[in-house]
């Protein structure tokens, strides 16, 4: 079992930043707008949890924590030459051939964990998802297996909105079956973890006091256990 004290840790702070965000955000600190400081707050939340979350996986694989390492980073995506090659207009070809280093995109990804160095995990981290966010991770990630195609690729979230069953937290998830067509569409095995149950509600914010969700120590245990599956085959 993961070490209790860590779970606790996760429990508290987790409680700390969500009951704290309403007060916060009345109080307008900083002389921010109340949706700009709820969504700030949200925004840190998760990708700290999940850093705990693969760091407590790790360190149930085995004990060498200088193996590994979990950051948001930004990855240099390169254009097709293909791409190139097929513009009719030889001028623009021509020209963007002969600047070819300028032409990339730079993609953003909320962490990664590498393990002696090398990428391993690739994982999105989000307050709630809904499919037409979830289009978006896909496309992302799908340009991300281009560079490196034998990385393994996460959706991690507080709430679902993905329909079906992503909010019930049951083994199997049957998933929905819009979610399911459009994962049919890409090549990316993204695993889904979802650590609140209960569909989100738009008009049921859990940073009000009325609508709380408690992060469970059996979300977070099975949480850890996916992690810890993806990562074994690197111990």
């Amino acid at each position: 079992m993961t070490g209790e004290d860590e779970v606790e840790e996760i429990i508290r702070a987790y409680e700390t930043v969500v009951k704290g965000i309403y007060a916060k955000a009345v109080r307008g600190e900083g002389g921010r707008a109340y949706g700009g400081i709820v969504r700030a707050a949200m925004g840190e939340l998760v990708p700290s949890i999940v850093d705990e979350l693969t760091a407590l996986a790790w360190k149930r694989l085995t004990n060498k924590a200088d193996r590994f390492h979990i950051a948001g980073e930004t990855f240099r995506i390169p254009i097709r030459r293909e791409y190139v090659e097929k513009i009719a207009n030889r001028e623009v070809r021509d020209h963007i051939e002969s600047n070819i280093d300028k032409y990339f995109y730079d993609l953003d990804v909320d962490r990664v964990v590498r393990v002696d160095g090398s990428p391993a995990v690739a994982i999105e981290c989000k307050a709630y998802t809904e499919n037409a966010m979830l289009k978006r991770v896909l496309e992302d990630f799908t340009l991300l297996k281009g560079l490196h195609p034998n990385l393994d690729f996460m959706l991690v979230q507080l709430e679902s909105q993905l329909g079906g069953d992503y909010s019930e937290l049951r083994s199997p998830t049957f998933g929905s079956p819009s979610t399911h067509t459009l994962l049919s569409h890409f090549d990316i095995d993204l695993h889904i973890v979802t650590l609140l149950r209960g569909e989100r509600k738009v008009d049921r914010p859990i940073h009000k006091k009325e609508f709380f969700k408690p992060l469970t120590r059996e979300n977070i245990e099975n949480a850890v256990n996916v992690i810890e599956e993806i990562l074994k085959k690197y111990v």
